[in-house]
Parts: structure tokens; sequence; C-alpha cells
């Protein structure tokens, strides 16, 4: 596919360009149709909800706040009420405005604050908040904020009023990819080699949105589903092609025509792709264990977004690689390679001297990379799920201004108020216990509707407050039934605790699910127990530690000043699920390519410690590079000026920096030298049963006998292993590797340094040779109908690669 791709660019360029600009024109034709359904069956709140649907069907539209407070003398002064009137008279006429209630009307009493100081005005749209335009809601704020003048302070609060102040959509996109092109440019030193991840990410996250979109009229997809699928869509679209394009570089850089480079970084990191895109979009597949229809449609979003990267990757990359050809490398790399020739296959610089650092140093390096991510982690025993609200908006925002004045004027409980619902009976007795109850701070029984009665509860305490779950508790288990009445309690802070609840019961079977789903794939994949086993204590620790920089920073408050997210709270219910596949999922994918070229190089050696040394030193640097890239991507978010995007994006950029710095580069290794060859155990009777899914390419079979007769004589390699300074070097391990990476042969060198290897047939093969205190070193032989005789030297601290 790679080859066909390259040979026929220009089709598959035009077919991607169509596909983009034809979504495109068909999402922005039919618009958006995002909604946030919270359907929690078998809930408290879901039955209180069900009731005030029944009793009040026409309320759909979104209900927003005007709030005024004077610096002296009171709202229901003249002046105030000359000045404010005719502001609420405008809004009231304008088109798509439902309708307002004024505190200057007959039943608006309760709508001023007891000092006399604070009053709000109610302003109902006829359509939800995600449906009102934007040029309404702006009319509304500007109308309003136009009577502010000194001593009279205007604010508003509500859904409708934080879409508007929201930043330009699409800017932390933009921030994201810049930020990328510059990592990317200082990585690959070639603009054209810059272009080509974001490019292909610009592809998949644009088709995935556009087709979220579209698919937004067919199911429920929620608001935050296209801001995620842009969140994880860009940074895998950019790995993704990161990796293929670092293959790609290196095989011209050893030789290889672009063509053939192109199809050998296809059939090696490309699969590793494949599978990894398959893990994300399994991880996220956990996600609808919970039975949270909330979560259906995050799922769908980032799962498409997922596929189409990894499409984009496989398809649309080979064929822009066709269109540059050399240009790839840069200028000084294209003039090396015509003047000094192919580079040898091997790792050098900070990447191969660290790898041999860590052979070194196990037990120290993953020590202290445990007490690291621990003392990280210790924060997230105080987790506490809930959800935020305007209260948690930055300082200087309308919808935060509105929410502090109407918690000073009418007290912290009425930012979310509760309601008691109950059909039928006698609700005299309720509402007398409502108002004894302590933690109640006033109660008002509304009229009864379609034999449906709705108290209104508001407590002494904010909606996020841990004593305000407590009362709602109180509420259900003592009050209520103490009244003798069937009732329910529902509202937004009640909906709220009942969406943590459920979420906190579920979460353990989702995080079984997930992790049994990846280790089955690192199973089936790299055949062996150990490493699946290692990888989800791995994604464990991670999980702990990036939830505990979440619970610092958003809930305990430590650096928020600082990003300019707001003030400080509990922990967004659905974000524990939609972070941990998500990290989950980037966490899988680095355990691929790192593990995948440890297992090649195994497959090839059988030497555990060779292959955790050269796939370490060969990976860490593209994949520190990725994880630098998502980190810029996700920390982008915070610009989103979406509270639960930002939180999910600073949660992300955690996590994927300390996995990929940490976790991948330090303690994964560390432990696998340590684990020793038991790395790669898989008892008999597994391996039989267990289906093939080679990350890697296939390999080539032995030769035959037959082969070997017909081919010629038998034959050897034959030479002497020796240092830089022409000492031999004893009990070196070299082996003999077909094209294809099968072991041939394998002896140790003698006390002069001499050894001997047979030869099957005559041909090309690989001869690697490795010394514990000297490196390593492969290199192609061709050996004819002769014996070859070959030296091999070795320089400490060098690390070459098998291929």
């Amino acid at each position: 596919m790679a080859r066909w791709c390259y040979r026929h660019r220009l089709v598959v360029l035009l077919l991607w360009v169509g596909a983009l600009f034809g979504l495109g024109f068909s999402a922005s034709t039919a618009g958006t149709n995002y909604a946030n359904v919270f359907s929690l069956p078998d809930t408290d709140s879901k039955s209180a909800y069900d009731l005030m649907e029944k009793a009040f069907p026409n309320t759909s539209g979104d209900t927003d706040t005007v709030v005024w407070k004077v610096d002296e003398g009171s709202v229901r002064d003249q002046a105030v009420r000359d000045r404010i009137r005719p502001v609420l008279d405008d809004i009231a006429k304008m088109p798509g405005v439902g309708a307002v209630a004024s505190p200057y009307d007959a039943r608006g009493a309760a709508q001023v604050s007891r000092d006399g100081t604070i009053a709000y005005a109610q302003v109902t749209f006829a359509k939800r908040a995600n449906e009102v335009p934007k040029e309404l809601v702006q009319d509304v704020v500007d109308t309003a904020q136009g009577a502010d003048r000194a001593g009279l302070q205007v604010e508003l609060g509500g859904q409708a009023i934080q879409r508007v102040q929201e930043p330009p959509q699409g800017l932390s996109e933009g921030v994201g990819i810049v930020a990328a092109a510059i990592v990317l440019f200082l990585a690959f030193g070639s603009f054209f080699a810059m272009t080509l991840p974001i490019a292909i990410a610009v592809f998949g996250v644009g088709t995935g949105l556009f087709a979220t979109q579209l698919l937004s009229h067919t199911t429920d997809v929620p608001d935050i589903a296209p801001l995620l699928a842009s969140l994880i869509g860009l940074g895998v679209g950019i790995d993704y092609a990161l990796f293929i394009v670092t293959r790609h570089r290196r095989g011209i850089q050893r030789g290889l025509e672009p063509e053939e480079a192109a199809a050998t970084a296809l059939n090696t990191s490309g699969r590793a792709v494949l599978f990894a895109g398959g893990t994300v979009c399994i991880a996220l597949a956990g996600m609808l264990v919970t039975r949270l229809r909330f979560l259906d449609g995050v799922v769908i979003g980032t799962s498409l977004t997922v596929v189409l990267s990894v499409l984009a990757a496989t398809t649309l990359l080979p064929a822009l690689l066709g269109f540059l050809g050399p240009r790839v490398l840069s200028r000084r790399q294209r003039r090396r390679l015509a003047a000094q020739g192919p580079e040898p296959e091997g790792a050098s610089g900070l990447a191969a001297r660290w790898s041999t650092v860590v052979e070194k140093r196990p037990r120290r390096i993953a020590a202290l990379a445990l007490v690291f991510m621990a003392v990280l982690a210790l924060p997230v025993l105080s987790l506490r799920l809930g959800a935020t609200d305007q209260g948690n908006d930055d300082g200087s925002t309308t919808t935060r201004k509105a929410y502090d004045l109407l918690a000073e004027g009418f007290g912290p409980g009425f930012n979310g108020p509760l309601q008691v619902v109950t059909e039928g009976g006698e609700t005299s007795a309720l509402v007398k216990g409502l108002e004894d109850t302590p933690g109640v701070a006033r109660v008002a029984a509304l009229p009864p509707a379609q034999g449906v009665t709705v108290i209104q509860v508001v407590p002494t305490t904010s909606p996020q407050s841990v004593e305000t779950d407590r009362l709602i508790d109180r509420l259900r288990d003592d009050v209520v039934p103490a009244a003798g009445v069937e009732a329910h309690v529902g509202g937004v802070t009640a909906v709220s605790k009942d969406f943590s609840t459920v979420t906190g019961d579920r979460l353990p079977l989702f995080i079984a699910t997930i992790i049994g789903l990846g280790f089955l794939l690192l199973l089936v994949a790299f055949r062996s127990l150990v490493v699946p086993l290692t990888a989800a204590l791995m994604n464990l620790i991670a999980a702990a530690a990036s939830f505990g920089v979440l619970v610092a920073i958003f809930q305990w408050g430590w650096g928020l000043e600082l990003l300019g997210l707001g003030k400080e709270g509990p922990i967004n219910a659905f974000l524990p699920v939609i972070m941990l596949s998500l990290l989950f999922g980037l966490s899988m994918d680095y355990q691929v390519f790192l593990v995948s070229r440890m297992h090649e190089e195994w497959v090839h050696t059988r030497d555990n410690a060779r292959a955790v040394r050269v796939g370490l030193a060969e990976t860490s640097r593209v994949i520190n590079s990725a994880a630098l890239i998502m980190v810029c991507v996700f920390m982008a978010f915070v610009l989103s000026g979406d509270s639960g995007a930002a939180v999910a994006g600073v949660g992300l950029a955690a996590a994927v920096a300390l996995d990929a710095f940490i976790l991948r580069t330090a303690l994964v290794p560390a432990a696998m030298h340590l684990l020793g060859d038991s790395n790669w155990w898989l008892p008999k009777g597994l391996e039989k049963r267990l289906p093939h899914l080679a990350v890697e390419p296939k390999e080539e079979a032995a030769p035959s006998p037959e082969a070997r007769a017909g081919g010629g004589p038998a034959s050897a390699v034959h030479g002497f292993v020796r240092t830089a300074e022409g000492e031999p070097v004893a009990g070196a391990a070299v082996t003999l590797l077909s094209g294809g990476g099968r072991q041939l042969d394998r002896v140790e060198s003698l006390a002069d340094g001499s050894y001997i290897v047979s030869v099957p047939a005559p041909g090309t093969y690989l001869l690697a040779t490795t010394a514990p205190t000297y490196g390593s070193r492969a290199r192609q032989v061709v050996v004819g109908e002769g014996p070859l005789v070959y030296d091999v030297e070795l320089v400490e601290g060098e690390v070459d690669a098998v291929n």
C-alpha cells in the first residue's frame, strides 16, 4: 500500500483534499446540533427531572441573569430604576428573547437582596444555550453593560453568556500547531520535513471534526466532544507522522532510495502506528462500559478522529514523501550524504549514552523514578469529584463577577438551588421539615402544575461545598421520608452529585476493562506475559501521578493564578473517565514504539541487555520529541475557554511528560534490564493458542537444507574482535543473522579476540558483535564461495542497531 500511495501520490492527495473540503462544505451547510445529555437512569435527580418536565414542558430555553449592584443607596432608588428599566425593556424586545423577569415587576421583590444593594433580572431565551446565536447574546451583554456607570456595576451570568466569553474557535488548535511546528523544525532541521506531521494532523483532525459535526445530527454528541477530539487528534496525528518520517529519513541517510525508505518506514513504524491507533481507540471505547450516555458522543468523536489520523499517516504521508523525495532531509544532511556516503546504522549522542547509563545502574534509576512518581501521586488521595460552574471562571470574567455578586447578595447557595419535587399529596409537612433542616437558607414552594409541586431549596453553602453534598443526603435519607410523602431531590447541584457517585462506582470496572484489553493486545503482539504486565503497572503509575498533579493545581489551587484558570474546586466527574481513556491510549502508544524496537532486536539477537539498550537508544529521542509536541498541543487548550478542556489539557500534558520523560525513558528500560530474559517469557501452551498479530514485519524463512545445497557450499566468516587501540576483546558475542533477522550462528570470541561463525550459503548477512564493556556493532557482510575474513572494532559507549 505504501508503494502504491508513493507512486500515485497526486491521486492520493486529491482524494484527501476532496474529502476535507467535501466534509467541510457539508458540515458548514448542516450546522451543529451538539447536545449535552446527562442521562442518569435510576437516580433521584433523574426522577425529579422527569416530574419537572411533565409539569413545565415549555421551559427548555436557557435562562441567564443580569445582576447589578450600587455602591451607595438602594437598587430601588428612582435613578437606578430609570437607568436599568429601559435596558431590560430593550432586551425583552430582542428577537430570540422569550421573557425578562425584572425585580421591578409586581412579583419581583424576592429578586432584591435584603440590604437593597444588589438585584437581578432573569433573561429567558427561546432556545437552549448552545443554540442561541452568539450575535444575540453579545447584543444582550452590550445592552446590559451599557447601563454600567460609576457607582453602578452591571454583570451577566449563565451558560449562553459564558459562550461569548470564550476565545475565538480554533485559537488553542492554532497555538498548539505553531508550538508543534517549532519543535519539529528543531528536531528535523528541515522546513519540508516539519510540514509533513502538521499536514497529517490538519487533514486527520479536520476530517474528523467535520464528520463529528455531521454525526451530531443523528446522535447525541456533547459540545466538549469536538474540543477533546481536536486535543487527541492533533497529538496523535503529529506523533504518528513524526515516527514514520523519522524512520523514513533514517533510511535515506543510510543509503536507501526515497521510495524504498518510505516502504520500509511504513512496513516498520507504520505497523506500529496502526497498532498504536488501535490501542487508543480500544482505550476510548472502554468509556462505553460506564453506560453514561454523555460519554457515547465523546467516544464517537475522538475515536473517529484517531482513525482518520491513522489513515492519513498511512496513506497521505507516503504520498507527500513522494512529492518531497530527498528534500525530506535538510540541505546540510543532503550535502553530507553526497560527500560522505550513507551513514552507518547506529545510535550515538545523548540517547546512546543515557541508554548505557540505564544499563549500568538500573536499580538506582528505577528507585529514583518510582520515588518521584510516588511523591507526585500523593495528592490523588484527596481527590474529590464534582462539577465546576461559573464560580470557577477567571476573576476578570463577567460570569464570575455575576456569580460572586449573587453569592454576596443572596447567599452562597443561591447559585445552586435544589428542587424538591413531589407529585400529589399534601406538602405542608415537607415544606416545614425543609425549613427546619440545618444548612437550608430559605424554602419557597411554587404553585402546583399538572399535579406536580416544586419546592425551591436554597442551601447556606455553595454548590461545590462538601456541606451541600451532605445536605442532599440528609434531605433524601431523613427529611423527605419523615414528611411521609414521595419526593425527589433534583437541580443542577443534585445532578452533579449523582453523576459523581455513578462515575465513582463504575470507575473500577472501567479501569479494569481498559487495562485488560491493553494487556491482551500487548500479549498477542509481543508474545510475552511480562511486557504487558509491566505496561499495565506503568499506566497505573502514570495515571496516579497525573491525577495528583490535577488535584494539586485545580483542587488545591497551586499555580491556578499563574495559569489564569480561575478558582479552585472539585475535579469534574466526567474527567477521570475521559482522561484515563486518553492517557491509557497515549501511554500504550509510547510503550508500543519503545518495546516494538526492543522486541525487533530481541528476535534478531536473543540478547535482552542489547535489545533494551538499542531500543531505548533508538527510540528515546523521537519519543521525547513526540511527547514535547503533545505537551505543547495539550497546554494550548488552556486557551480554549472551556474549563473541562483546560483541565484535560493540563492533566494530559502532565501525564504525557511524566510518561515519556520518566517512565519510558528511565523506569521501563531499568525494569526490563532487571527482569532480564524473563521479559520475553511466554508459556509454550499459550504460545500455540494465541493468534499472531505482528507489530514488526514478517521475518524471512531460514534457508532450507535443499537451498543450502543448491546455492553453494557452506562457508564461514572469521576474524578478530579488537578495540580501537588494537587490543583483543575476549568473550564478545558474535551473532550471524539472515537478511530477515533470523539468528543463524552465535559464538564468543577467544582470548586473542578471534572468532568464527558458519555460513549456510553465499549471500548477504548481518554480523552483530556485542561486549558488555565496549558496546556493540552491527554490519552487513557479503559472503561469496569461500570464507570471509572480517575484523570487528568495538568502541566504548557506541550502540549499533540491527535493522
